[in-house]
């Protein structure tokens, strides 16, 4: 598949699923390549055809953008290792999921949720224990006699009634058993990956410093193609710097995904004295920056 094409599948499905797509982010380096919205749902795409490739601090990035968006955070790709994704399967990538543009298709496009999930080991699905339990009981079986059945244990039984995953071969010959959708599908909207316990090191330059004296709470990001997010009374910016020959054409970027995300943008250009609008993007100069006292005065420069 070419570079272009698995990034034009990707956004086509989110189009044919009435989802607004951002512009791609061509821009690098970049945790991910595009954002697409759909009523109250947002999601936060990076498309990568080996998902190995996708970094640690991508991950990062792309988790801690997702959180402070009310974003899902999907890494789309088409092969894990030596092999190719399998069509209605997940992966995981530090923490997040991955699927194939097939899966994607299959989930926004026909409704289908994937089940099953690759782990060290081979392909799992989840069992919905509390049901496992009640059509057990209610069958008159003992957590023995099923363990019995399936040559297992009987604490492996209990694990399973308590939401262990267990393998396909499994899960079937449960369903078939007792007759019941036992198999919990996977959601992919509304995922949120567990927050990872130390960020990657990062340095924080004087501009961001600046924005924290004027008491805003920023998040440098690492692969993005902002900078940082800052956060201010409710309000979350999309903030990048840089020189002027750098910042246009990020500055048009990051006001599409402003417009997309619901954010605000600004970026803060390092060689620029005055402040002016491109498109929804405030650009203003560093020196300029300097001088206000408090964000509440940024927010206001954004609304004019």
């Amino acid at each position: 598949m070419s570079q272009d094409r698995l990034p034009q599948m990707v956004i086509s499905i989110m189009l044919l699923s009435d989802f607004d797509v951002s512009e791609r982010c061509n821009i690098r380096p970049r945790s991910f390549d595009l954002i697409a919205k759909k009523g109250d749902n947002l999601v936060i795409i990076k498309v990568a055809s080996h998902i190995d490739s996708v970094s640690a601090d991508i991950a990062w990035d792309l988790n801690l953008i997702a959180r402070y968006l009310g974003a899902t955070p999907l890494i789309v790709g088409e092969r894990a290792r030596d092999t190719d994704l399998e069509r209605g399967v997940v992966y995981i990538r530090y923490g997040l999921f991955a699927l194939s543009p097939e899966t994607l298709y299959d989930y926004f496009v026909e409704g289908l949720s994937p089940m099953v999930y690759a782990s060290p080991g081979g392909l799992y699905v989840k069992i919905r224990g509390d049901l496992l339990r009640e059509v057990r009981e209610r069958s008159r079986m003992s957590l023995g006699d099923l363990a019995s059945h399936l040559g297992v244990s009987r604490r492996t039984i209990s694990k399973y009634e308590s939401g262990m995953g267990t393998t396909l071969d499994v899960a079937i010959r449960l369903e078939e058993l007792f007759n019941a959708p036992l198999v919990e599908t996977i959601e992919l909207v509304g995922y949120r990956s567990p927050e990872p316990e130390t960020p990657p090191e990062s340095t924080t330059g004087d501009i961001l410093v600046d924005l924290e004296r004027m008491g805003m709470e920023i998040h440098a990001m690492r692969q993005a193609p902002f900078q940082a997010l800052a956060l201010f009374d409710r309000h979350t910016i999309l903030t990048a710097y840089g020189t002027s020959q750098k910042i246009v054409k990020r500055a048009s970027l990051i006001g599409n995904l402003s417009q997309i995300t619901k954010t605000f943008a600004v970026c803060v250009v390092t060689d620029y004295k005055k402040q002016k609008k491109i498109g929804k993007t405030l650009l203003i100069g560093e020196e300029h920056l300097h001088t206000l006292e408090d964000g509440s005065e940024l927010i206001d420069m954004i609304n004019e």
